[in-house]
This record gives structure tokens, sequence and C-alpha cells, in this order.
């Protein structure tokens, strides 16, 4: 049965709820505000924004559903035409051929993402590698969700630091070095949480500094895309640097910042803090700060219970608990701040 008939059977028999007014705290007014800031905001445009935010019923992929996923994992156009058509306006579904208009302009500015139901594991993968796929399907980007969900007195700084073009172009590019990931069949944990790095950590956190380069990929670790966006703030990568899994700079003060995404090893310990310090220095920068980011607190609570080993006067970030950041200290200087 197609998924309109199920859900037109449904509504009959009164077995599926219409969608409250609001969904994780965002109004479609909210929705309204935010895309009309971006050039944006079709009728149909902020219902597909509001029915990606629906994470009080189940997805509508059974074998999501029986992993506990929700709607707001990830849509085809098919659902999102009738969670907007039959659920949201009491009428027939969107016509799937308008999705150009109503999914493709928000996927192009990284608000929405594109992703795959991956039947066989149960799971959503990055992109779109099979054309036509009926898997094929969209879930609204952390980054974009942070500002829809965030205060009226912090919407309008997180939104100005998205809308920039430097950060657009790392959301893009992260999101296509996912895809790539995907048609391959390969699983990128390590990868998701770069993303999150950039996406809600940067932004949230490091106001003014832009994504100069992304270590997220195999093959060439420094493209020619990276190569040019490092020369635009004096910078030379060497084979005998650390790596880092994203290096950011502020143009403004001439501050580089350091992000290592933690999923197995790589945290900013006491030699890569040295050695990515140098690398500041040889090239007369104002400074260099670092974060380790982990994406949940056991995963982190497993690598520090057995190592321990990152580097004082560094950051720490835990994704699943992505409002706060948390400084580390050596004694002497936690005793040192104290009796300033």
């Amino acid at each position: 049965m197609k998924i309109e008939d199920k859900i037109r059977s449904a509504l009959r028999k009164k077995t599926i709820a219409r969608p409250p007014e609001q969904l994780q705290g965002v109004t479609k007014s909210r929705i309204r505000e935010v895309l009309r800031a971006l050039a944006l905001g079709t009728d149909d445009q902020i219902d597909v924004v509001f029915a990606l935010l629906d994470d009080e019923r189940d997805s509508w992929f059974t074998k999501a559903a029986a992993k506990g996923m929700k709607f707001s994992a990830g849509a085809s156009t098919a659902h999102l035409a009738c969670h907007v058509g039959l659920l949201q306006r009491k009428s027939g579904k969107l016509d799937r051929e308008g999705r150009d208009y109503w999914s493709k302009p928000l996927w192009q500015i990284g608000a929405v993402e594109k992703i795959i139901f991956d039947r066989k594991t149960a799971e959503f993968l990055p992109g779109h590698p099979v054309a036509k796929s009926p898997n094929s399907s969209y879930r609204i980007a952390i980054s974009f969700l942070e500002i829809l969900k965030a205060s009226d007195a912090d919407r309008p700084v997180l939104l100005a630091t998205w809308m920039g073009e430097d950060a657009t172009r790392a959301r893009l590019k992260v999101q296509a070095e996912l895809a790539k990931d995907a048609s391959a069949g390969v699983a990128t944990p390590h990868k998701r949480l770069i993303a999150a790095a950039t996406e809600v950590y940067a932004p949230k956190f490091l106001p003014g500094f832009e994504v100069l380069y992304v270590d997220a990929g195999d093959g060439d670790r420094v493209t020619d895309e990276d190569k040019q966006a490092l020369r635009k703030a004096g910078l030379d990568i060497r084979l005998s640097d650390s790596m880092p899994d994203v290096l950011l700079w502020n143009k403004q003060t001439d501050a580089l910042w350091v992000i290592e995404a933690v999923t197995s090893d790589g945290e900013v310990d006491l030699h890569k803090f040295e050695n990515l310090t140098a690398f500041a220095e040889r090239y007369a920068k104002a400074s260099i700060g670092f974060t380790t980011a982990y994406a949940t607190w056991k995963e982190a609570a497993i690598r520090q219970g057995k190592f321990k080993n990152i580097a004082p006067g560094t950051k720490i970030w835990i994704q699943e608990d992505g409002a706060k950041q948390f400084t580390v200290e050596a004694f002497e200087a936690s005793r040192q701040r104290r009796h300033q």
C-alpha cells in the first residue's frame, strides 16, 4: 500500500494525530521569520521544515520506526508531501514534482541535509547516492535546528554567523564529503562528529572564526581548495605538521583554532598541542586554541578514563550536551587564577 493510502486510511480510522501547533518548541511563525531572513519562506517551504521537526510521531520507514526513530530522523519526498498535504493542510498531498521549489532551495543553503535510508542496516546515511530512490530522504541540519530553537535574543547572532558565505561553503563541503563516503558504503561516525563540530560548536563558541581546512577524507589530505584557503590566511601545512581535523582562522584577530573530533583516538594531547602551537608561531599568528570533541559523554568517559591525555589549556565539547564547553586546567594554572 502506498504511503498516501496508508495515511488516508489512518485518518479515516482516527489512528493518526495531526501535528500540534509547535514541534520541538518551534512554531510555523518562527520558521517563517528565519526563512524570510534567508530570502526564502514560501508556504510549502515553511510546512516542509515544520514536518521535518516532527519528533512526536514514529518514522514512516517501518524498520526505522522499529528502532525507535521518529519522523524527524529522515523523511522521503513522498513522506513530506503527505505530511504537509494530508496532515497539516487536511487536503491532497503536495505534488512531488514541486520538490525543486520546496526542498531544493533548503538543501542548497545547507538548512536541510540529503540522506538515504539504508534498509539493510536500518540507518540513515548521508547523500542521495541512488538516483530516484524511494529511500532518498531529508532532515534538518543540526546547525539550522539550533537557530530555529534558539531564544529571541540569541537567534539573530546565530543566524548572521550561519548565513556567512564562508560558513555556507564549509557546511556544504562537509556534507559533500559525507555523501561521497555514503555512496561508497562507508560508515562515518568520525565525519558526522566533524560536521557537528563545524556546524554547531564553531558558530556557537568561536564567533568570527571561519573554517580553513577539514581533514574529513582520504586521498589528498590537503586539496587545492584547502591550499587556497590556507594561503589566504598566510599558512601552509607541511608533512611534519600534525594534521588537525578542523583548522579555523579569525581574520580580525589573526588567531587560529583547532578542533579534533574523537571517535577512536586523536585528542588534543601534549604532543599535538606543542606541534600545532609551533605551527602557529612559525607563521606569527596571534594565538591558537584547541578543542577536543566527543559525540557523547559515554565516549568521552571511556577515552579519558583510560588515557587522561587531554592537554591543559584546551577545551572539551560533548555533542550530546552541546550548549556548553569545558576548560582543561592544570593544578598550577588553576591555583594561580584563584589568587589573581
